[in-house]
This record gives structure tokens, sequence and C-alpha cells, in this order.
């Protein structure tokens, strides 16, 4: 298995890291203003399914999957000339553009939610495919690793990879000085403004964590937002507060969150009803027996096997064309 990406985005980190190989190739989105910039962009989507080409011809993949965005779009059109089998899978909610542009060239799609009028037989609903590391984590061992004690209730809060500013500030100024025993993950953006303003032993902020498994396990409840960490809260059975970003793309964050609270594991806040959190965490933690239905309820949302099932439907793709 390689993968394939753009140059300075996470991949050209993250899958190197990972111990497997990533060919390169020059894309990426399109400026909403008319201008150089926008131009450049254009160029490099047309020389892009060219680049894929190439990269394809030297690989000699059976089988080719688009996981969403700008990046996916020219690999799945190279891979159609080509007529290798493609499969996408989406994140989110809702469709996003480069998978609706990508979708009439791909034989299955994979999605994490039912999404409707894309409930065909090319259509497969797995759930969001999450690390097998993060999964059946220890809560005794997860506090320990995070220098939390091994009794009384702890609030995780999720800032994600880049960190969600609005999510940071709103934790360290309620939380900051007193409060329930605090797990805060805010990302490396935000990280060192906000280590000055912590002012407790049990307030245990940290920019980023290889054992997030570890932190999923030693909470009570969450307060995170409503990208793919919600499908590792699920499989971890932890309560959640989701606080959509409102600017992600058509909302999908919304959508998301909304799935997770119909199913009863969530309540989602809109960002600017932040003020109403505190309350609500003490609200929760004072039941109990709330949490444990909240957390039961997450388990059953949760799809752990995402990945297998995603990994199954592709060896099926690569069978067929042989």
């Amino acid at each position: 298995m390689t993968f394939a990406g753009s140059h300075g985005r996470v991949e050209s980190q993250l899958v190197p890291e990972a111990g497997f190989e990533l060919d390169s190739f020059s894309i990426s989105g399109f400026p909403r203003r008319i201008g150089v910039e926008l131009v450049r962009a254009l160029a490099r989507a047309v020389r892009a399914p060219f680049a894929c080409n190439s990269i394809l011809a030297r690989r000699r993949p059976d089988v080719v999957l688009g996981a969403g965005g700008y990046v996916a779009g020219p690999m799945v059109l190279a891979a159609r000339l080509r007529r290798i089998p493609t499969a996408l899978t989406e994140a989110d909610a809702r469709l996003g553009l480069a998978n609706r542009l990508s979708a009439p060239f791909a034989r299955r799609v994979f999605l994490s939610y039912a999404i409707p009028g894309r409930d065909g037989a090319k259509y497969l609903v797995t759930g969001r495919p999450i690390p097998r590391a993060h999964l059946d984590a220890d809560r005794a061992a997860g506090r320990a690793r995070f220098g939390l004690r091994a009794d009384g209730p702890v609030v995780a809060v999720f800032g994600g990879l880049a960190g969600a500013q609005a999510l940071n500030e709103f934790a360290v100024e309620a939380f900051g000085e007193s409060g329930p025993a605090i797990l805060h993950v805010s990302g490396e953006r935000d990280y060192a403004s906000l280590r000055s303003r912590v002012h407790r032993d049990d307030y245990v902020l940290v920019a980023s964590t290889e054992d997030f498994g570890g932190a999923l396990a030693a909470a009570d409840l969450a307060i995170s937002r409503a990208g793919g960490t919600v499908w590792e809260l699920a499989a971890a059975g932890t309560p959640a507060i989701l606080v959509p970003y409102p600017h992600a793309t058509a909302d999908h964050q919304t959508l998301n969150a909304r799935h997770f609270q119909a199913g009863g594991g969530a309540i989602v806040v809109d960002q600017s009803e932040l003020a109403r959190v505190p309350a609500l965490v003490r609200e929760l933690l004072e039941e109990p027996a709330r949490l444990a239905r909240m957390s039961e309820s997450m388990r059953t949302l949760a799809k752990p096997d995402a990945a297998g099932v995603v990994a199954d439907g592709l060896i099926a793709l690569a069978e067929a064309r042989r």
C-alpha cells in the first residue's frame, strides 16, 4: 500500500512517519477571489491528473481509494482513465464538493453517515475509520498517563490537530482557575499562549498526544468539535458536548454533531452559546446515571470496525478486476 498527496499538507509528514511511501504532486484549493493565486491553482489542477497518471503507471495499483478533498479528485480521475477500480470515503454527514465531482468515476463510496439521496448500491455506510491504537484503552492507565487523579470526574477538551481557538479560549477562561479536573489537548497553534493562563495542578494542558486512546478513556465527559474525533469518542463510549465549527464547509460539523445528539450520546451547543457550557458540565457531572446512558448510546452509535469494512470492500474491488 502506498499513498499520494500534495507537498506541504499534513500527509507529507504523517505518512512517512507511519512508515509508508508517499508520492507527491502539486495541487491546491481554489481561492474565493479572482487573482493570480486562482490562476495558479487552475494551472495546478490541469497538470495534476497527468502527474497522477505517471504515479499510477509506476505503482500499478489494483485499486485506488480517494479520501476526499481536492487532493483526491485528480487521482480518482486518472485511475478511471486507466480503468483502475476506484472508491471514495466521505468523512462527514454531507458529501463534499470533491467527492460529489468524483462519485461518478467511483465504483464504491464509503460513507461515515447515511446521506439522503446517496443510498444506491454504490454507497455503503461504514462509519469513519479510526486508529486501532485508540480502541480499548484503560481508564486507570489513561489517568495515570496524564497525571490525573484516579477518582473524581475528569472533563476532556479536544481542540483538534491544528487547534480550535474559540474552544481553547473558552476552556482556560471557564476552568483555568477552578472546576473539575481537566485534560485539555489544545493543538500546537494555541498551546504557548494558553499554558501561562492555567493555574491548577489538576488542569492538564498538552499540545498533542500520541496516546489519544488514553485521553478518551480518562474522561467522564468531553467537550469537542464535531469533526473526525466524534467517531473516536463514540468508540470509547465518551459522552460529549459537541461544539461544531461554525465556518465548516456547508456546516457539515453541525450535521455530524446532530447525528450523535439524535442517538442520545451527545449534546450540541452552538459556538455562540459557549457561555452555557460550564453549567451544562456541572449538570451532567452531577447525574452519573445520565452520563452512563449517554456513554452506552455512544457505544451503540460507534462503528469501530469501519476500517476493516472499507479494507474488505477495496479487496473485493481489486479481486473483481482480475
